[in-house]
């Protein structure tokens, strides 16, 4: 069964504006959020927004954050690949986890175009988020 469209979220208020349509949802954290933010904020902001749906950290090319996301027991990861990739990749399917090597188009809700877009995203209607200006 494929994932419901994706969108990167950026906070709590993200987080409520991919929940108001309705509609299934993946959340996504924007590139590199794990080095940043750290997997224990995208765990707390799953919990504070009551997200069950699918949901990816973007772990960038930190495979020791990823493996920290793993203990902390997060469904889905994003991490380039590297030469852990293979080991962390076993480590996430024996605990039913998803790892990437990139992540899926996806909605930026910081975008301009996000607030009209979003529905339509949604429902599949568009299937590629805007392309930002040079």
């Amino acid at each position: 069964m494929p994932a419901p469209p994706a969108l990167i979220i950026h906070g709590l208020a993200d987080l409520r504006r991919a929940h108001a349509p309705g509609l299934p949802v993946t959340l996504l954290s924007a590139p590199g959020a794990a080095d940043y933010a750290g997997p224990a904020w995208w765990a707390a902001l799953l919990r504070a927004g009551n997200h069950t749906g699918p949901s990816l950290l973007d772990c960038a090319t930190s495979p020791g954050r990823a493996l920290e996301s793993l203990a902390l027991g997060l469904p889905g990861l994003v991490l380039r690949p590297c030469p852990a990739w293979a080991r962390l990749a076993a480590l996430a399917q024996a605990q039913g986890a998803c790892l990437l090597a990139a992540p899926p188009p996806a909605l930026d809700l910081a975008s301009p175009a996000a607030a009209r877009r979003l529905a339509l995203w949604l429902s599949g209607e568009i299937s590629r988020p805007p392309t930002p200006p040079p």
